[in-house]
């Protein structure tokens, strides 16, 4: 059990924001209702956050029962990079032990570190299963009354196939997703699951994550770079690898989803919390265009748009199609039937050009662009009835730093959140 000692900085801060953020985020007594957790993360592939989110994660998990990590696409991320911070906290296990005796030995993370997709689902969303999908399958159907938590830092890739394969994991299972990015790069596979699998339990962070390094009190100490300098490098192995990463600032942007099982109402993504505020989804995120378009057309930022045009005379299967988003995001064609399709999800509100690359001359270079722009009030402010239990960025203005929407529901903690890593990274010390 933690000590009075190590616990009293962060209470003392948590108390000081109830009298001046409205209601304080709720807090468990150690040991009590332990989540079960997977965490699935493209770790070592598109973004070098995951690492510092892992760090975080692994100085957290006494608080959890951690069943899983998962190595997910994209990029050259494998399981070896998730191995790589669990041989650190291998070395800071030993301090972390005289704090609580409730961390995971370091050999029982290794063994239950697996490897999921590598490459991005087929068109369908769904394609082979991998050790990743696998476990966590095996995980959700274990005889425990507690529901599995889903850590989805990644492409939602192998939790897609894990539906696919056993749809009758899905009342087990409680997700959130660390959207935004990661869903652009996995659409195919997160069209599967809000098609196929509407009544899973899911909060979509979208930008809400974003309020972990944008906004809130960013003076002094508290600021990205500052903080790292003051309270993490040279705290232990984990604190000296979080330092020579991202230059020494803070982005961490998977960690609300850590902080949202240790300070919310986990059962109701409603309710104030380390981990952000999120409302109940919304219908008519998805639009589907028959032909190619111009930026006269909209969609729905951080939506799915699809592309379902016609396959032209004369183009076999042996040919090649991709929808090309910004000169660098590629959308695979799907053939289906008649009809070729391509999906993308804007992550940002903006004009997006694209053009199509193709084996067949006729198609090639063929291009458009459409306009992303934010959902209007009437259609938020409608839950979806076929998504009873899927919750996303709360769209108000006030919610939202900037540009992103949601992100001051986590921003509003910096301070409370900060001081708790800090007083966790403290724990590495002899």
């Amino acid at each position: 059990m933690p000590s009075v000692k190590i616990l009293a900085p962060w209470l003392v801060c948590l108390a000081a924001l109830s009298m001046t953020s409205g209601s304080a985020a709720p807090q468990r007594p150690a040991g009590t209702d332990r989540p079960r957790v997977i965490v699935s993360s493209d770790i070592g592939g598109t973004d070098p956050d995951d690492f510092q989110s892992m760090v975080h994660f692994l100085l957290s998990s006494d608080g959890f029962d951690v069943e899983g990590i998962v190595s997910s696409p994209y990029g050259p991320g494998r399981r070896q990079h998730i191995l790589d911070v669990i041989d650190r906290y291998a070395a800071d296990y030993p301090n972390l032990q005289r704090h609580s005796d409730r961390y995971p030995a370091p050999d029982a993370l290794r063994r239950i570190s697996k490897q999921g997709a590598i490459e991005s689902s087929a068109g369908s969303g769904v394609g082979q299963r991998s050790e990743g999908s696998d476990w966590i399958v095996e995980c959700a159907r274990r005889n425990d009354a507690r529901p599995l938590w889903v850590l989805v830092w990644g492409g939602i890739d192998d939790l897609a196939q894990a539906l696919h394969d056993a749809p009758d994991i899905t009342p087990k299972l409680r997700v959130y997703f660390i959207g935004g990015p990661n869903k652009m790069w996995s659409v195919n596979a997160y069209d599967y699951v809000e098609q196929r699998h509407p009544g899973l339990w899911m909060i979509e962070a979208n930008s809400t994550y974003r309020g972990w390094f944008v906004g809130g009190n960013q003076s002094g100490e508290w600021g990205n770079r500052a903080f790292v300098a003051a309270h993490v490098a040279g705290r232990g192995a984990l604190g000296g690898f979080f330092a020579s990463l991202l230059d020494g600032t803070i982005k961490m942007g998977d960690s609300p989803s850590v902080t949202y099982l240790l300070h919310n109402t986990r059962d109701d993504p409603s309710q104030p919390g380390w981990g952000g505020r999120f409302v109940r989804v919304w219908d008519g995120r998805k639009t589907t265009f028959d032909r190619l378009t111009t930026e006269r057309d909209t969609a729905e930022a951080f939506g799915v748009v699809e592309f379902a045009l016609p396959v032209p005379a004369g183009m076999t299967p042996e040919h090649t199609a991709r929808m090309v988003f910004d000169n660098r995001i590629p959308a695979v064609a799907v053939r289906d039937g008649a009809t070729l399709r391509f999906r993308f999800s804007p992550r940002d509100a903006k004009v997006w050009p694209y053009v199509i690359r193709s084996t067949f001359a006729a198609l090639d270079s063929q291009a458009g662009s459409f306009t992303a722009i934010p959902p209007p009030a009437e259609r938020t402010a409608r839950p979806a009835a076929r998504h009873p239990q899927w919750w996303i960025d709360d769209p108000d203005p006030a919610a939202a730093e900037g540009a992103h929407a949601g992100a001051k529901s986590v921003s509003r903690w910096r301070e409370a959140f900060l001081q708790d890593f800090a007083e966790r990274l403290r724990r590495t010390q002899p």
